[in-house]
C-alpha cells in the first residue's frame, strides 16, 4: 500500500504543531524580529518590552496576556444590530398607527378611517367581509308611495352614515338596522341630488364600528372588490368581483318622482337609470344627474343601493348605485331579474368631497 511520506526531516519536531519558521515577530513590538536559529536551538530571546506609547490609549497588558479587544466589535455589532431591529419594528408600528388616524378619525380632506382587514386576512374576500360588515346598514325609508330598502355605510361612531339620496328621497320615516340587528330611526343630515349622495344620522347611538373610506383614484381595471349590502332586504350579503371599467357615465333620476324605490322584495320597480344612451329598470324623469361611475361585475341586486363596494385592504371606493338587469319581458319571468354583472358605483372620493357639504346640509 502506498504510503504519503513525509518531509519532516529526522529529527524534527514530532509533536502535532510544527513551529513555523516563518520569521517571528514579538507581539508588543513590531521592531523586532529574527529569523529561527535552528543550530543555536531556536528563538533568541526578545528584547525587553517597550511598546510604543502612541499606540495604546490606556496601560497595556502585562506580557502574556492575550489582547481581546479585537472580538468586542464584533459582540457590539450584534447588540447594535438586534438593538436596531427592536427598534425598526417599533417604528413601523408607530407608523401605522399615525397613518391609521385613529377609528372615525376625520380629516380636513374628508378621509374617514375606520375598521380594517386584519394582516392575516388581508387580500381575501373572507377578511374584507369580516372587517367591513359590521359598518355596512339596511336601510328602511318609508313615504308616500311605500316603503324601499337600500343599504348605508357607518362613517363615525356617533352614527354618521352615507347612503344614496334615491334610497332615502322622499322618506317620512328613516329605519336603520345594523348587522347585529338593533335598529335605530334615523334623521337626513343632508343630500345631493346631482351627485345621488345623502347623509343620514342615528338618534343616540354611539360605539359604532366604522369604515375606512379610500382613494378611488387608485383603482384600477381588474382590481378585486367586494360588494356588501342588503340586496332584496337580505342584510349584510357579500359578493364579489372585479372593478370592470372606470369612469363610466350613468344618469339616474333626481328625485323618486320616476320610480317607487327599490321595494323590498324585488315586488316594485327599479331604480331607473340610463347608460349607453339607453334606460334601465324604467324612466328616469325629467330630473336626472349624471356622474362619473366605477364599472364591477360584482353582484349587485335591488337593495344595494347605498352600500359598499370595498377593496382588498378592506378601504371603500365607491357607494353602490344602479345596476342593470333585463325586463321582466325578456328574462322571460313575471319576477324580477337579478344582476348580470353590470353594477355601478359613485368613486369614494366624490363623496369625500361631497362630504363637508353633506354635513352642513347645504345640499338639501
Amino acid at each position: 500500500m502506498h504510503m504519503t511520506e513525509s518531509p519532516r526531516p529526522s529529527g524534527a519536531y514530532t509533536t502535532d504543531q510544527d513551529q513555523d519558521p516563518t520569521p517571528y515577530r514579538y507581539p508588543y513590538d513590531t521592531a523586532y524580529s529574527t529569523a529561527y536559529d535552528g543550530a543555536a536551538g531556536g528563538y533568541p530571546p526578545p528584547p525587553p518590552y517597550a511598546p510604543d506609547p502612541s499606540s495604546y490609549a490606556s496601560e497595556p497588558p502585562a506580557p502574556g496576556h492575550r489582547d481581546r479587544r479585537a472580538k468586542r466589535p464584533v459582540a457590539l455589532l450584534a447588540a447594535v444590530a438586534l438593538a436596531a431591529a427592536v427598534i425598526g419594528g417599533g417604528t413601523a408600528t408607530l407608523v401605522g398607527q399615525l397613518s391609521d388616524g385613529g377609528a372615525g378619525a376625520t380629516g380636513s380632506t374628508g378621509t374617514v378611517q375606520g375598521t380594517t382587514v386584519s394582516q392575516s386576512s388581508k387580500g381575501t374576500v373572507s377578511g374584507v367581509a369580516e372587517a367591513v360588515s359590521p359598518a355596512i346598514v339596511e336601510i328602511g325609508a318609508a313615504s308616500s308611495a311605500g316603503k324601499s330598502t337600500g343599504s348605508g355605510v357607518v362613517i363615525t361612531e356617533d352614527g354618521e352614515i352615507v347612503t344614496n339620496n334615491h334610497v332615502i328621497s322622499g322618506a317620512q320615516q328613516i329605519e336603520v338596522t345594523l348587522s347585529t340587528g338593533k335598529t335605530y330611526t334615523a334623521d337626513v343630515v343632508g343630500t345631493d341630488p346631482d351627485k345621488d349622495l345623502a347623509l343620514i344620522k342615528l338618534r343616540g347611538a354611539s360605539g359604532l364600528k366604522t369604515a375606512s373610506l379610500g382613494d378611488s383614484s387608485q383603482v384600477k381595471v381588474g382590481d378585486q372588490v367586494v360588494a356588501i349590502g342588503s340586496p332584496e332586504g337580505l342584510t349584510g350579503t357579500v359578493t364579489s368581483g372585479i372593478i370592470s371599467a372606470l369612469d363610466r357615465d350613468v344618469t339616474v333620476a333626481k328625485d323618486d318622482s320616476g320610480s317607487s324605490g327599490e321595494n323590498q322584495g324585488g315586488g316594485g320597480q327599479q331604480w331607473p337609470f340610463e347608460f349607453g344612451g339607453q334606460q334601465f329598470n324604467g324612466d328616469t324623469g325629467e330630473k336626472t344627474t349624471t356622474y362619473k361611475a366605477l364599472q364591477t361585475d360584482a353582484s349587485l341586486n335591488p337593495g344595494n343601493s347605498g352600500g359598499a363596494l370595498i377593496n382588498m385592504d378592506g378601504e371603500i371606493i365607491g357607494i353602490n348605485s344602479a345596476m342593470y338587469a333585463p325586463s321582466s319581458s325578456a328574462a322571460g319571468s313575471g319576477s324580477t331579474a337579478g344582476s348580470v354583472g353590470l353594477g355601478f358605483a359613485i368613486p369614494v372620493n366624490t363623496l369625500k368631497a361631497d362630504l363637508d357639504t353633506l354635513r352642513a346640509g347645504d345640499g338639501s
